[in-house]
């Protein structure tokens, strides 16, 4: 028996040693760019960001209402939305499909718009808050900035530079005329020092959503190899009583020394790190996805029978900067949501937020089979609703089912919209990714006392990859060299 465990520990070292070579850069290059990751984060466009550069509703009589609009897109499938926005100095309908996908209809005429031509694209980016000589710079499919698939229903875009001070440019859909993104020269740069690298996203790999999510899965596997094994042989290494004979707890001198004792306390964060990274892409598909599916959605939406309230001079009278006009249905109820430019929405037009029975007649088609679910209002910051205002707006209403899986689904209480869903699961994985990979936890989450233990959390997984980097190059220039 100690034979045997004298050869695995030879096979676990020639192991380490081996992959370690290999991974041993990727290593410092994650905890480098995870630093920058804590106060870059990757290009998005936000709400604020987005009313700010939508120009005001004008509305005028004549227009078709919402129903006509729907009519005329031709679409077999209910609509998850329907917006009345501008397009440059024209309103438009903007349909939105279960499935993401757009269609936008001329709210003067009826007529489908196809397409949105470049002139009228750099017109609508001249008007931005931040435009100041607005430059073209080509229609484009994807790029390192658009490459996720939740940008697929508004591809192509139209990229035009601002001109100002922050390189600021924009991305506008050639199909529905919205801005998409927007990013800044800062962002771009640090991100290719952040999030690129730490999230292997190069565009031809990261443009295959699969084929991405393997070769992470895979790579952060070796990882956890390496990093495993690491513990493994510096616990087998560790002499507290008796010592070695000079006297060291450790059988290194110099560098090699700093990587085996670094190593047990770095190798904490490195595992620590790589575990929970590797669970975020979701292995074996373990956790359940953060939103009900289409079919789903469209019970708990309704069928379309009730008529859309519109009227213009009811909108024109909600708030005095209205944007939008949004179209949804809860259950059998149609509501007509004002998007003003600062305030927060608010149901208009002879319409109100849904009713508790309406909403509850809605959660019991959702899951259908399953117990009306409790609902709860969420007043304050919770373990698992927390965040920026703009993605977890507060109050909002918890739906607590008693099925097998103990799905809660989040809705927001003026629009009715459900703002997402979460089992046992998605709970679970809270806490091994957000908990373990960001230190998301309430203890930590003032500032600068998660910045403090972060960086320090970084810089001990960081030693260790520098130490393994040196050890492995001075190995290959012995062997090779």
């Amino acid at each position: 028996m100690r034979n045997l465990g004298k050869r695995l520990l030879r096979w676990l070292l020639l192991g380490h040693r081996w992959l370690g070579i290999a991974t041993a850069l990727l290593f410092a290059v994650w905890f480098l760019s995870g630093a920058v990751m804590m106060y870059v984060g990757f290009p998005r466009l936000t709400e604020t960001e987005r009313r700010a550069a939508l120009p005001p509703l004008a509305l005028s009589s004549g227009l078709i209402g919402p129903d006509a609009a729907f009519a005329a897109a031709r679409q077999t499938a209910p609509p998850a939305r329907i917006d009345l926005g501008m397009l440059g100095d024209e309103p438009v309908y903007r349909i939105q499909a279960l499935d993401g996908a757009r269609t936008m209809i001329a709210a003067a005429d009826g007529r489908r718009m196809e397409r949105v031509d470049s002139d009228r694209l750099l017109r609508i980016a001249a008007g931005h808050p931040a435009a100041r000589t607005v430059e073209d710079l080509g229609s484009i499919l994807r790029d390192q900035w658009t490459v996720h698939q939740r940008y697929d229903p508004l591809r192509p875009f139209r990229l035009v530079a601002l001109g100002d001070v922050a390189g600021t440019r924009l991305y506008l859909s050639e199909r529905t005329g919205e801005i998409a993104l927007d990013t800044t020269r800062t962002e771009r740069f640090w991100n290719w020092l952040g999030a690129v690298p730490h999230w292997i996203y190069l565009t031809p790999l990261r443009a295959e959503p699969a084929l991405w999510r393997d070769v992470v899965l895979w790579v952060s596997g070796i990882a956890i190899a390496v990093a495993a094994s690491g513990t493994v042989l510096g616990l087998s290494r560790l002499r507290l009583r008796p010592r070695y004979a000079n006297g060291r707890t450790t059988p290194y001198r110099g560098i090699a020394a700093w990587h085996h004792l670094g190593g047990l306390i770095g190798g904490t964060a490195i595992l620590t790190f790589i575990v929970s990274g590797w669970l975020s892409m979701n292995p074996n598909r373990w956790f359940s996805p953060t939103m009900p599916d289409p079919a789903a959605l469209a019970r708990y939406l309704g069928p379309e029978a009730a008529v859309r309230a519109f009227d213009p001079e009811a909108a024109t009278r909600t708030c005095p900067d209205l944007k939008e006009i949004r179209f949804v249905r809860v259950g059998d109820a149609p509501l007509t949501v004002a998007i003003c430019g600062e305030d927060a929405p608010r149901p208009c037009c002879g319409t109100a937020a849904p009713d508790p029975e309406n909403l509850h007649r809605a959660l019991a088609r959702l899951m259908p089979g399953e117990a009306p679910p409790r609902i709860e209002r969420i007043e304050a910051e919770d373990s698992y609703w927390y965040g920026p205002r703009e993605t977890r707006p507060l109050p909002v209403l918890r739906a607590v089912f008693a099925d097998p899986a103990a799905t809660w689904i989040h809705i927001d209480p003026t629009t009715g919209e459900i703002l997402g869903r979460m089992d046992r699961s998605n709970r679970v994985s809270r806490w091994l990714f957000n908990g373990l990979h960001t230190l998301d936890l309430a203890v930590l989450r003032r500032r600068p006392v998660w910045d403090t233990v972060m960086a320090l959390w970084l810089s001990a997984g960081f030693l260790v990859a520098v130490t393994g980097i040196i050890i492995g190059w001075r190995r290959l220039r012995r062997r090779f060299g």
